[in-house]
């Protein structure tokens, strides 16, 4: 990789570590919302609602679409996001005040 290629990518990937950063105070404001929804839930079985995961999903992929963004890329994000948030839940049902 020749020296003017090298140091586009160190400027493109300091961008993307701030654009991390970014992310990281997102996922810690979601994180607690999902803390507020959990602390409403009576019983374990209503910590996954398929129907609402499938809207999210289905809204998600409008929004890719309409702005261009690939569809399979954001599918895969979501549901790891919501799986993981399922997880969390799951851990975190007994421990709930």
């Amino acid at each position: 990789m020749s020296p003017l290629k090298k140091e586009k990518l160190s400027k493109i990937r300091k961008e993307l570590d701030k654009l991390d950063n970014t992310l990281i105070k997102i996922i810690k404001k979601r994180t607690n919302l999902v803390k507020r929804v959990l602390a409403l839930k009576e019983k374990k079985n209503q910590i996954v609602d398929k129907k609402r995961i499938n809207l999210i999903l289905k809204n998600i992929k409008k929004k890719s679409i309409k702005n261009n963004i690939d569809p399979k890329i954001t599918n895969k994000i979501w549901k790891n996001m919501i799986y993981a948030y399922i997880d969390f839940e799951r851990r975190n049902f007994n421990k709930k005040k």
